[in-house]
């Protein structure tokens, strides 16, 4: 696929993104202010900051697709980095705000919840369009190595679960309502609404630890013994050896260093490296490979001086 056509479609999916946040974030502000559901209150300020993150997703895209430059040598792929650490940033204030609510509700402020049907209704709506938005972005991050689009997907594949607790949750008010002796159920949407962060906390803190990795350079495992098998596997090759990798939002820089023979030409050499660079793109589709190829050691002088 062609640059362009790849950076059009990273584009359109997270322009999508954006205007289904913008949708859900509405219906779930309306039906939970009405309701009085903290559950919904709770899933509306995760799909506001959602909103905003598909927001900041779009940007990232779209600056990480411009080409290299003088001050920016490797491209700008750690836009879509910087911005699923920035996605994470976010997603843990919101839930510092929603289990202190919580725990508001449960100690001390008992506020009461209308589980209306239309309650139920927006909740099962934002779970069909949370599940076909990731199905989306999962697809379009994995065929473009796009993280920022992953985290995208990684977001609302979460709120399909957030979404199905706050529905167990209203639907524990309801049963309350019908059957006193269950009163006990009546603060379950407020339960629901700290499981909800619990959720947001864990998929959040992974997605900040890989998103922090990125940044810092980290080489993906297992990658550099993949690589120096492959090179190792190459004829004329004799030894590989200081393989660095990293990435830089969907594209990998990988150097390299290979021992050939020495007696070789100039022209014979660089063939050599341009099959080694070949046998890496074939494990990184599209990596920026540099090969650095060094002699072999001389062989030692079996005549006696």
């Amino acid at each position: 696929m062609q640059p362009a056509r790849a950076t059009e479609e990273k584009n359109s999916a997270a322009l999508n993104s954006v205007t289904a946040a913008l949708l859900l974030t509405g219906l779930k502000v309306v039906v939970g202010l009405l309701s009085g559901s903290m559950g919904i209150l709770a899933e509306a300020a995760h799909s506001g900051l959602d909103l905003a993150a598909a927001l900041v997703t779009c940007l990232a895209v779209r600056a990480a697709s411009k080409p290299a430059d003088r001050e920016h040598a490797y491209g700008h792929g750690k836009v879509e980095n910087l911005s699923a650490l920035v996605e994470t940033l976010l997603l843990l204030g919101t839930c510092g705000w929603i289990i202190q609510e919580s725990i508001h509700r449960l100690t001390t402020r008992h506020a009461p919840v209308d589980a209306s049907i239309w309650a139920f209704a927006v909740m099962g709506i934002s779970i069909v369009v949370d599940i076909s938005r990731s199905r989306m972005l999962y697809r379009v991050a994995s065929k473009h190595r796009s993280q920022a689009l992953e985290a995208d997907a990684l977001h609302f594949s979460t709120d399909v679960w957030s979404s199905a607790v706050v529905i167990f949750g209203l639907a524990g008010v309801r049963l309350a309502e019908w059957y006193p002796k269950l009163g006990f159920l009546v603060q379950a949407d407020a339960v629901a609404a700290l499981v909800v962060a619990g959720l947001v906390v864990v998929v959040s803190g992974r997605l900040g630890l890989r998103t922090i990795q990125a940044l810092l350079d980290t080489s993906p495992p297992g990658e550099d013994e993949r690589i120096r098998a492959a090179v190792a596997a190459v004829d004329g090759v004799f030894d590989c050896h200081a393989i660095r990798v990293r990435h830089s939002g969907p594209h990998y820089f990988v150097d390299l260093h290979i021992t050939v023979d020495g007696d070789q030409s100039l022209r014979a050499a660089h063939d050599l490296t341009e099959r080694v660079e070949q046998a890496v793109v074939a494990i990184l589709p599209g990596a920026d490979v540099t090969v650095h190829p060094e002699p072999t050691p001389p062989a030692p002088n079996s005549a006696s001086g």
